[in-house]
This record gives structure tokens, sequence and C-alpha cells, in this order.
């Protein structure tokens, strides 16, 4: 689908490589620009998993790039940068503010060379503003978003989601404007200054929660609520239960009588008129109830009334999952003589997620290969390469997918 898109990607870390993974697994050819030792995520392995020297975290967001390796803060490494970006229709970065203005490469040194480039800057907080130079992390950004005060309860235990969701939503929102970008520039020719942030991203996770706040002027007393309560917006049942051998949540669906009858409790019956006002009375009577039921128990009293409910699950379970491997959510491919797995592209197009088409292992692998396509010759190339200029990698084996 964007097989015509050329991006080049000085990102590092989660967000803007895993923005420019959405766009290489769409087809685009995306060129991940390193430093001479890598880029950070190939030093830092999530839960320090490492499969043949590479980390965890750089295989599962920089699927089907090409890493090109160059020094750039050499001239000769500039030249060889903006003989790419004259061909390029996307520059993605995620640099900290001000440091590829430094190195040269910054939008309005970019536009002189490429008026119709697509610039794109993902940041923590902003581009302006009094936080504009502020260290930008998910786990900061989920804190100052109000994201953690409504996820659990601020009086008594704030809770961080178990992986960081601002980062992958933040790139999943920079791939959707850079794909927005690219289809003006078809249409006009005109290029785009696009820039995103962890903090909106962060922001945009809870829209539906910050209109009802504001808009319908509540107060923080409202977010304390049973400690099984999913949301402080929605009425019981929504949330999280203990049941005698497992964790099931149940959401709202369904008729809230038939529940109520389903469950067999009559004070739930009691309450059912207003499971708004009621809530965590409702909440504490189910959560106590459903502790002696299995979940067989529950699923045979649910079920036949189209209620909603499911079994919470672990990474081993969804790892064989039977919907999971209908929907095709997880990829295999060798490193070396080891095996990797890692989540597919959550989209499918006409019926299938995009290829595992290759696999940027070896730092700098492809560097000679993206020189040779931009004209310079292979004396050229061999010349940086003695001269410190660029690292062409080391050939190892390449990434099989499966």
């Amino acid at each position: 689908m964007l097989d015509n898109m050329k991006v080049l990607s000085f990102t590092h870390f989660v967000q803007g490589p895993a923005a420019s993974q959405y766009l290489a697994d769409m087809g685009a050819d995306v060129i991940k620009v390193e430093p001479l030792n890598g880029a950070y995520e190939r030093g830092y392995g999530a839960d320090s998993v490492f499969i043949d020297g590479l980390s965890a975290t750089f295989f599962s967001v920089n699927r089907n790039k090409r890493s090109l390796s160059v020094d750039l803060k050499n001239p000769r490494g500039k030249e060889v940068v903006y003989s790419l970006i004259r061909e390029a229709d996307v520059v993605l970065e995620n640099y900290r503010g001000g440091v590829l203005d430094r190195l040269g490469f910054g939008y309005e040194a970019v536009k002189a060379a490429k008026p119709d480039i697509i610039y794109a800057s993902a940041s923590g907080w902003g581009s302006s503003g009094p936080m504009a130079e502020a260290p930008g992390q998910d786990l900061l950004v989920q804190a100052r978003c109000g994201l953690i005060s409504v996820t659990g309860d601020m009086e008594t235990a704030p809770t961080v989601p178990g992986v960081p969701i601002v980062d992958q939503h933040g790139a999943a929102l920079m791939a959707m404007a850079i794909s927005a970008a690219f289809a003006r520039k078809l249409s006009t020719g005109v290029g785009t200054r696009i820039e995103s942030n962890l903090l909106n991203a962060g922001l945009d996770l809870q829209a539906e929660s910050i209109a009802a706040y504001h808009s319908g002027r509540r107060g923080a007393d409202r977010f304390r609520r049973d400690h099984r309560l999913a949301s402080w917006f929605l009425p019981a049942p929504y949330g999280v239960f203990r049941l005698a051998d497992c964790h099931a949540v149940i959401s709202l669906g369904g008729d809230i009588e038939k529940f109520a009858e389903a469950i067999g409790n009559a004070d739930l019956i009691a309450l059912a008129d207003d499971r708004m006002a009621n809530r965590d009375s409702f909440m504490k009577i189910l959560g106590e109830e459903l502790k002696g039921w299995t979940y067989e128990r529950l699923d045979a009293a649910l079920a036949p009334h189209g209620l909603w409910y499911e079994r919470v699950q672990d990474y081993d379970a969804i790892r064989n999952d039977p919907q999971v491997a209908e929907n095709q959510c997880f990829q295999e491919f060798d490193i070396g003589a080891s095996r990797a797995t890692v989540l597919a592209h959550p989209v499918r197009y006409d019926g299938a997620a995009p290829a595992l088409r290759r696999m940027p292992i070896d730092l700098g692998g492809d560097t000679r290969e993206v020189l040779a396509e931009a004209g310079w010759s292979a004396e050229e190339i061999e010349a940086m390469v003695e001269q410190g200029v660029i690292n062409p990698g080391s050939a190892r084996q390449a990434a099989r997918s499966s």
C-alpha cells in the first residue's frame, strides 16, 4: 500500500521505531539511520532478553526496515545523509528537541534541500512550552496526563498499566499522520511538518473519560470507587472479580435484571435500578458472591443471556488462544541459531497480515546497498568505510520469516 514511500527514520527506543515499523509493514521503504554504535534499543532489552546479541526491544519495533549506519557529525556523513534526503518522502525523528538541528538535519535545513519533504517529529511533551526540554518518557507521561490516577485510585493505589501503552499509541498516531501527509503529497506535491508527542497521545487515550469529567463538572471525589470497578465513569458491573479458580471481568451489556437473576442474589436485584448510584454496593456484593464460583459456573450462568464476561488470561494463555491463532497475531523468525517471537502487524489487508520481509539484525548491514541506490560508487563507499564514516555491518545471517 505504501510501496512508493521512502522514509529516513532517525529514531530510537520505542515510539519512533514503532511508528516507522507500521509504515514499513505497509510497504514503505524505511531506512533506519543509526549511529556507528547502533540505535539505543539495540543495547537495551525488555526484561534483559537478547537473542544472539540482539535485544527483544529492537526486534519488536524494527521489522521490515533496512539499517544504514553513519557518523552524522562527519561532514562526509552529512553528504551521505543529504543524498538520501533528496530522494526521500519522509524524515521521521524522535531525538530530543534541538539535537537534529545541531547536527544539521533540522526541519528548515532539510526543507531547503527537499522542499516537498514530510518532516515528522515525535517528542515527549511537545516542541514548545514549559516541558519542551524536559525528558519525556512513557511512565512520566502516564503520570502527568492523569492516566495513572484514573486507572487506580489516588487515595489508595494509583495504578500503572503493565506496558508502555502511550509509546505504542503515540507511534500509531504518528504513522496515521504520516500516511495522511503522504496522500496529500501525492495529490498536491506539498510536504508537511508533522509534530506529535506522548502527552497528547496519553490524553487521547482518555477522550471519553476527560470529556465526561470536564463537561459534567465533576470533582476528584468521583474517582473514588470499589477497587473492583474498572472505570470511574461507568456503572456496575464493570470490573475484575476473583473467582475460585481464576480472575474474570464482567462488563456492561445485556439485561441487568437477567444478570442479577442469573447470579441469584436478591440484594443485587434490589440495587439494579440505579447501578451508577449503587455501583460500590453492587460491586461489593457481587465480588463477595463470586469468590466461591468457578469460571465454568459463571459461564453456565451468563452465557445463555448473552451477557458480557471473559476470563483474565496471562501471556502463556494468549500464546495458545485459538482466536489469537486465527487472527495470525504472532510471527516467528530466526536470529542466528535461535527463534524469536513477535507480534505481527495488527491490521489485516485483504484477509492477510503484511509479511515479515526482513529484519535489520546487522547494524549497518544495508549501508552499501542503500548508498549504491543513491548513486555512490563502490570506490566511494569503500573509502568511507576505511575512513570510519559509515559502518557496513558484518553480513550476519538475515532473518527468515515463517
